[in-house]
C-alpha cells in the first residue's frame, strides 16, 4: 500500500485532498500544527487508513520518522499570502522555505515529492503575454520569493519532484479561507453588496479547490512522465482582471455593485496571466469552471462567519 504523507493536511487544500486521497486507498498521515482551531478533518478520523499528528513541521525530530515511512511526500504546511508572511516574516521563511529545504536532506532518492507553488512567483507579467512555465519568476512578495526558492531547491536537489504552481485557488472547503480572492469578492457581494476596486485591471488565473485535489491525484499517477518539472495549475478561460471577475460574480448576485477607485493603490500588485497547457498536455483537464465556484460559494455565504475564515 501507498503511504503518503501530507503536511498541513488540515488546511484549506488538505482537509479536501486528504479525504481523496483515502477514497483512492492510499494510507494517508498528516501532520499539521492547527494554529487556525481548525477541525477540519474531523470526518474522516473514523477511517483506519488516516493517521494524524499534531506538530510543526520545522522540527525535523517530529518529522524525520514521519519521512521515513512516506512513500509520497505532499508538502502543503506553509504561512500562505503575503499578507500573513509580512506579519511574521521569520516564522514565513522559517516554515516555507527553510522546513523544506531540512526536509531535502532527509529524503531518499526514491522518495516522490509533490509540491504547490503558488504562480504569484510571476509576480508582475508581461502584458498581454502568457506566462508559461519557462517564463521569468518574478516574485513581489516574500511569501512569493520562498516559495520560489523552495520550488528551485526541490527541483535542483530531489529529482523525484513535481511542482504544481498553482493559480489563486477558490471553492468551498472544510477549513474554509476568505481571504482567496474569488471567495472574499463573492462573500462580501452576498453580505456588504459592494466592492470599491483599487488597480482593477490587475489579472490573476483562478482554479477550483477541487480542481487542485484532482491534480494532486493526476500527478500521483502520471508521476513518471511529469518528474522533475513545474507545472501551471489553472483554468485557461479563467484569465481575468478584478473588475471581470466582479462581473462574473454579479451575473449571480444581482444586487452586488462595485466601483472603481483612481486614487489609492492595491496591496497586491501581482498582475499576469497565465498557460496551463504543459499540464493539460498530459491529460490534465479542471471539471469546474468559475461560475460553478461562484454559485457554490454564494450557498456557502449562508452559513459562513468572516471573522473565522482568514489567515490574518
Amino acid at each position: 500500500m501507498t503511504r503518503i504523507l501530507v503536511t498541513g493536511g488540515a488546511g484549506y487544500l488538505g482537509s479536501v485532498l486528504v479525504p481523496s486521497l483515502l477514497d483512492r486507498d492510499f494510507d494517508v498521515t498528516v501532520i499539521d500544527s492547527f494554529i487556525y482551531g481548525q477541525d477540519s478533518l474531523a470526518a474522516i478520523c473514523y477511517h483506519p487508513r488516516f493517521s494524524l499528528v499534531r506538530g510543526d513541521v520545522r522540527s525535523m525530530e517530529t518529522m524525520a520518522p514521519l519521512l521515513k515511512r512516506a512513500d509520497i511526500v505532499i508538502p502543503l504546511a506553509a504561512l500562505v499570502g503575503a499578507p500573513l508572511c509580512d506579519r511574521d516574516p521569520l516564522a514565513a521563511t522559517s516554515t516555507n522555505l527553510q522546513a523544506i529545504e531540512d526536509m531535502v536532506g532527509l529524503l531518499s532518492p526514491t522518495q516522490r515529492v509533490i509540491m504547490p507553488v503558488s504562480n504569484s512567483g510571476y509576480g508582475i507579467g508581461t502584458g498581454d503575454a502568457l506566462c508559461t512555465e519557462e517564463s521569468p519568476l518574478r516574485p513581489v512578495s516574500l511569501y512569493g520569493r520562498d516559495k520560489v526558492a523552495a520550488e528551485r531547491i526541490l527541483l535542483e536537489r530531489h529529482p523525484a519532484t513535481v511542482t504544481l504552481r498553482l493559480a489563486t485557488v477558490f471553492g468551498m472547503s472544510p477549513r474554509m479561507r476568505l481571504d482567496l480572492l474569488v471567495n472574499d469578492f463573492t462573500y462580501r457581494a452576498c453580505t456588504d453588496r459592494f466592492i470599491v476596486l483599487f488597480e482593477s485591471h490587475f489579472k490573476r488565473n483562478f482554479i477550483h479547490v477541487r480542481d487542485v485535489a484532482r491534480a494532486f491525484l493526476h500527478a500521483i499517477d502520471n508521476f513518471e512522465p511529469m518528474r522533475g518539472g513545474p507545472y501551471n495549475v489553472g483554468l485557461s478561460d479563467a484569465n481575468l482582471s478584478k473588475r471581470e471577475l466582479c462581473e462574473r460574480i454579479q451575473a449571480h448576485v444581482p444586487s452586488f455593485v462595485f466601483s472603481e477607485s483612481n486614487i489609492g493603490k492595491d496591496p497586491d500588485q501581482r498582475d499576469y496571466i497565465v498557460s496551463n497547457e504543459k499540464i493539460e498536455r498530459t491529460g490534465f483537464a479542471p471539471m469546474f469552471s468559475l461560475d460553478d465556484g461562484i454559485r457554490e460559494l454564494v450557498k456557502g455565504a449562508v452559513m459562513i462567519q468572516n471573522r473565522r475564515y482568514s489567515n490574518v
